[in-house]
């Protein structure tokens, strides 16, 4: 079952929180809503739970347009933060109670709640109450819950971010497998964290003060983002003010090579290129810096580098030889690995 924005917009008291979304989720594909507090993200989420009711524009599932149709008509399984498990009842309770409410006969609850358990890995704590169970089984007690009603539309709202990192990780490879397990379910998966998103999702929609800034599988997006705040947003990166020209560009005097981009020549313009694709000594694009900071990140050392006035990361192997803080360097990095954007940062 796919879903579909068709011009949504949603308004608290006035103020619009979600701005004319057009956006549209294939069946069985995983679309990650990815964006700061406040962008709209999990207000798209509510919308298609029938949590909230526009002020304009449709949300079709399916292809039926459900905008006025109240939650549990929908056909839809929802995940939150904090779980919402009752602390009364069993684990097996908890997974039926969605079944009970839609008038599902007693046998098929039993092998239902069974079937979602063993799919979760849950099946030998149906005894137990949530209060016995881990942060991660609570969590996966609440998806074996959402998927129990055979839902073809599965909502994540931050499902993972009461977790820990060591179980953060484990519940999205959970994920990815139950992805693949079920690939008819649409999931609409809302998150702030772009690991997560950059690692579940089939495409991410990046979402910016109520609109959609862009959209794209998580390669597109990390190697050819459309701005700056994408390119902020979706990993690490830096951002340099220049002056575009013809494949050039012009950063604080000096002249680099660029891949010839939509930007003007003559036009103010963002120069985004990764961490790990900038390089220490000499090579193409050669600028001057300073070392103003270095971080131990385990395999890698981080460098910030002040370069004309701009701080510039670098990432590189642990093994590699690391300048003294406060030295004198040169950085480079490659015509391929740069991206030139419209201007999306203070030239200031």
């Amino acid at each position: 079952m796919g879903i579909r924005f068709d011009s949504v917009t949603v308004a608290y008291d006035g103020d619009v929180v979600l701005d004319a979304l057009d956006l549209t989720v294939a069946p069985g594909e995983v679309m990650a809503l990815l964006g700061p507090s406040g962008s709209g993200k999990t207000t798209a989420l509510r919308a298609v739970a029938g949590f909230v009711r526009p002020l304009s524009g449709r949300v079709l599932l399916g292809g039926r347009d459900v905008t006025d149709l109240p939650p549990y008509r929908r056909g839809i399984g929802m995940v939150v933060q904090q779980y919402a498990l009752f602390p009364h009842l069993r684990v097996e309770e908890n997974v039926a109670f969605g079944l009970r409410a839609r008038g599902t006969p007693r046998a098929g609850i039993r092998a239902r709640v069974a079937e979602a358990l063993e799919m979760t890995g849950m099946a030998a704590y149906a005894r137990r109450r949530p209060r016995d169970l881990s942060g991660g089984q609570q969590q996966r007690v609440a998806i074996a819950r959402a998927l129990a009603v055979r839902p073809g539309v599965l909502l994540l709202d931050e499902p993972l971010s009461a977790l820990d990192t060591r179980l953060r990780s484990g519940m999205l490879a959970e994920l990815a497998r139950l992805h693949r397990e079920l690939p008819d379910v649409s999931m609409l998966y809302v998150t702030h964290d772009q690991i997560e998103a950059l690692t579940l999702a089939d495409r991410i929609a990046v979402m910016d003060r109520a609109r959609l800034r862009a959209c794209g599988t998580p390669a597109e997006l990390y190697r050819r983002p459309a701005d700056a705040f994408t390119a902020s947003f979706v990993g690490n990166a830096n951002l340099l003010p220049v002056t575009a020209g013809t494949g050039t560009a012009v950063f604080a005097g000096t002249e680099l090579t660029v891949a010839t981009g939509g930007v003007a020549p003559g036009a103010r313009a963002t120069l985004c290129v990764r961490p790990h694709l900038v390089g220490l000594g000499d090579g193409p694009n050669r600028l001057p810096g300073t070392v103003t900071a270095i971080q131990w990140r385990g395999a890698t050392h981080r460098l910030l580098v002040d370069v004309g006035g701009h701080e510039l990361t670098v990432d590189v192997p642990e093994s590699t030889a690391v300048p003294a803080d406060g030295a004198e360097i040169t950085v480079h990095f490659a015509t391929e690995d740069v991206v030139l954007l419209p201007a999306g940062v203070s030239h200031d």
